[in-house]
């Protein structure tokens, strides 16, 4: 019986880490690609740096110095590349592996941000938000670049 056991708790373990990888993966929008500068990603009310390799979640802060560039990447193959002195905010982020829908917003409150949107514009045009100080810009599967100057944060 106790030869029964051992390997009944490995498997329930391996398990066990299995399910919270998956959980992790879920939560994680993106990856920082490219990192230069001054650059932190904020979360939870604490700070660490914009490392390349670095996972982005939903309610991250990206925040660039007056030397700071970040290049990130989500899950949908969205690419953002915020330029130095940015504050940007994931706010949702939401995206189906399989019929590429999804959601995503984000609010630029400084600084610039070159976007080249991803599989969620193409299938759910209604479904890509970019918020400024100012404007909010729905998107339909196309590059730009905000400008949100040196807003208040």
């Amino acid at each position: 019986m106790k030869m029964l056991i051992r390997p009944l708790a490995t498997l329930a373990l391996i398990t066990a880490a299995l399910l919270q990888a998956s959980a992790l993966a879920a939560d994680t929008a993106g990856t920082i690609k490219t990192s230069r500068g001054e650059a932190e990603i904020i979360r939870d009310g604490s700070r660490q740096p914009a490392t390349v390799g670095a996972a982005l979640q939903v309610s991250d802060s990206i925040v660039t110095g007056a030397d700071g560039v970040v290049g990130m990447t989500l899950r949908d193959n969205t690419r953002l590349t915020a330029g130095p002195n940015t504050t940007m905010d994931l706010n949702t982020f939401r995206f189906d592996r399989t019929t590429h829908a999804g959601e995503m917003d984000a609010s630029v409150k400084r600084g610039s941000l070159s976007v080249i949107s991803g599989k969620i514009a193409k299938a759910s045009p209604d479904g890509v938000q970019f918020r400024t100080p100012t404007v909010t810009l729905g998107v339909r599967g196309t590059e730009f670049i905000i400008d949100a100057g040196t807003g208040a944060e």
